[in-house]
């Protein structure tokens, strides 16, 4: 059975850091994009991130810009979202998901499944 398994979110305040991690569990990653969404209370989920199978092309929103990064090590079976300047309004469940490529359609990574459970991360004072 193909899981993404997320970790790593939690309380922290405006300006700090959080690591979350996207492991696999019965498959691997190797062939697989990788993409990070977030889902904030009565908003619709959002594409954030976005990594190729070989980690040599990514995609950022607009508003994580310069302040995520996504990376990837396949020998671990798992990818990594680095998020630093954190924001309240980065207040959200985070979700990984694979796909064949990172297929940006709006604010969305078309074509993506095995959605994780989620980790939740709040930004707060």
């Amino acid at each position: 059975q193909l899981q993404l398994v997320e970790s790593g979110g939690g309380l922290v305040q405006p300006g700090e850091s959080l690591t979350l991690s996207c492991a696999a569990s019965g498959f691997t990653l190797d062939y697989y994009a990788i993409g990070w969404f977030r889902q904030a209370p009565g908003k619709e989920r959002e594409g954030v991130s976005c990594i190729s199978s070989s980690g040599g092309s990514t995609n950022y929103a607009d508003s994580v810009k310069g302040r995520f990064t996504i990376s990837r090590d396949n020998a671990k079976n798992t990818v990594y979202l680095q998020m630093n300047s954190l924001k309240p309004e980065d207040t959200a469940v985070y979700y990984c998901a694979s796909g064949p490529e990172c297929l940006v359609r709006g604010t969305q990574y078309a074509g993506m499944d095995g959605w994780g459970k989620g980790t939740l991360v709040t930004v707060s004072s």
